[in-house]
C-alpha cells in the first residue's frame, strides 16, 4: 500500500464554502444567495472586462516575474519592485513561506482561530503549530510574545482576523515587530484590508522597509472581485522575496489573471464605492442582530461572526434549504459567519434567519 507522508496523512481538507451551483441543484433554488466564501458579491471592476476582451495567447506561458503587474504595485505603494513576488492566490504564498522556512521540529505561532490553512501548512512541513487564544476575539500580542521559544520560526497575524474581523491598529503593530527578534518571520496576511474602514489601520507597505522579518500578504480574491483569477502577491525584502522564488512553482500566475489584476488595481473608484457599501450593509446587519439580541464580533471585514444560539450546523442546514449559504461548523459551536452581501442578498439573510428565530 502506499502511504501519504505522516505530516499528510491526518490533515483535513480544506472545507470551502458549498458552491451556489450545487445548493441550486440539490434544493431546487434558482436565485440561490452564497454568503460564505467572502467573495465580493458585487463581481470586479467593469474595466478587468474590458482588458480580456480579445486576449488570445492561449500557447504562449505567462511571464513569471509579472513584471507589469509588480510596476503597477510597486506604484501603488511606493515600494520597490523587487519586494513583489505572485501566487495562485495568498494562498499558495502561504505554501511557499513554510515550505522556504519550515523544518521539523520548529515552531509557528498563530492565534486559535483564523483561517485554517496556517495550521495546515505548518503541519505539512513537520513543525509545530503553538495557539495563541483569542482575547474576545481579537490578538492578544502580549501573549503572543510570551509564548515565543528558541524554537520559533514564524508568526501569524491575519489583520482584520478572519472570522472574527478584528483589526490591529498601526502604532499597535509597531509596538509589537518592535519586539520580535530578528531571526523570526512575522506574516502579516491582509487579505481583507482594502474593506477597512478605521483610520488607525496599518500602513503595512511602509513597515517592510523598517522590519525586514516582515511578509505582507494580500489578495485579489476579495474586494477586487477576481476570486476565480486566483491572484495573490506579497511584500517582503528582497533578501525574503529571493528566498520565496526558489520554491515558488514556475508559470503560477496566468497571463489572463496578470491582466485582471494590473485593471482591477487600476480602478480604485470601483474599490472605494464598494468598500463604503460593504460597511453600510456590515452596520445594517449588525444593527439588525442587536436588535435581536444576538451577540457578535464587530468586524472591519466584509463578514460578521455572531452566536446564533443554536447548534451551527442546524442553522446552516435551515438556511441552506432556503437557498442561503453561511458558514457553519466553526471552533465555537454555535457561531455563524456570514458574508456582506448585497443588500437584496441581505434582506434574504435576514428574512430566513428570522423564520429560523421565530421556530426555534
Amino acid at each position: 500500500m502506499i502511504r501519504s507522508k505522516s505530516t499528510v496523512r491526518n490533515l483535513p481538507v480544506y472545507r470551502p464554502g458549498k458552491p451556489i451551483e450545487e445548493v441550486e441543484r440539490e434544493y431546487g433554488w434558482k436565485n440561490a444567495v452564497k454568503l460564505v466564501s467572502n467573495e465580493n458579491p458585487f463581481g470586479c471592476s467593469p474595466k478587468v472586462i474590458e482588458a480580456l476582451q480579445g486576449l488570445q495567447l492561449f500557447h504562449q506561458y505567462p511571464e513569471p516575474m509579472a513584471p507589469l503587474l509588480r510596476g503597477k504595485l510597486a506604484k501603488h505603494f511606493d515600494v520597490e519592485p523587487e519586494k513583489f513576488i505572485f501566487g495562485n492566490g495568498s494562498s499558495e504564498i502561504i505554501q511557499m513561506i513554510c515550505r522556504t522556512f519550515l523544518e521539523h521540529g520548529d515552531e509557528s505561532i498563530l492565534v486559535d482561530f483564523t483561517y485554517s490553512i496556517y495550521q495546515s501548512e505548518i503541519k505539512i512541513e513537520g513543525a509545530i503549530p503553538i495557539f495563541v487564544p483569542l482575547l474576545n476575539g481579537s490578538y492578544d500580542l502580549d501573549a503572543m510574545l510570551g509564548a515565543i521559544t528558541d524554537k520559533t520560526k514564524i508568526i501569524w497575524i491575519c489583520n482584520p482576523n478572519n472570522p472574527t474581523g478584528a483589526l490591529i491598529d498601526q502604532d499597535t503593530l509597531i509596538s509589537f515587530l518592535q519586539k520580535i527578534p530578528d531571526n523570526i518571520l512575522v506574516v502579516l496576511d491582509e487579505a481583507y484590508m482594502e474593506y477597512v474602514v478605521d483610520e488607525n489601520a496599518p500602513n503595512s507597505a511602509s513597515l517592510v522597509s523598517l522590519f525586514p522579518q516582515l511578509i505582507v500578504l494580500r489578495t485579489f480574491s476579495k474586494i477586487y472581485g477576481l476570486a476565480a483569477m486566483r491572484m495573490g502577491y506579497a511584500m517582503a525584502d528582497v533578501t525574503i522575496i529571493a528566498e520565496l522564488h526558489r520554491v515558488r512553482p514556475s508559470f503560477n500566475t496566468s497571463r489572463y489573471a496578470q491582466m485582471a489584476a494590473i485593471a482591477a488595481l487600476e480602478d480604485q473608484e470601483f474599490v472605494a464605492y464598494w468598500r463604503k457599501m460593504n460597511d453600510q450593509e456590515r452596520i445594517r446587519i449588525g444593527d439588525q442582530l442587536e436588535n435581536w439580541g444576538i451577540s457578535y464580533y464587530p468586524s472591519q471585514g466584509n463578514f460578521i461572526l455572531f452566536d446564533s444560539g443554536s447548534p451551527s450546523q442546524e442553522v446552516f442546514q435551515y438556511m441552506l434549504e432556503r437557498g442561503v449559504i453561511v458558514r457553519d461548523r466553526l471552533r465555537y459551536p454555535t457561531y455563524i459567519r456570514v458574508t456582506i452581501g448585497t443588500s437584496e442578498q441581505n434582506d434574504r439573510f435576514l428574512e430566513v434567519f428570522a423564520e429560523f428565530l421565530a421556530c426555534r
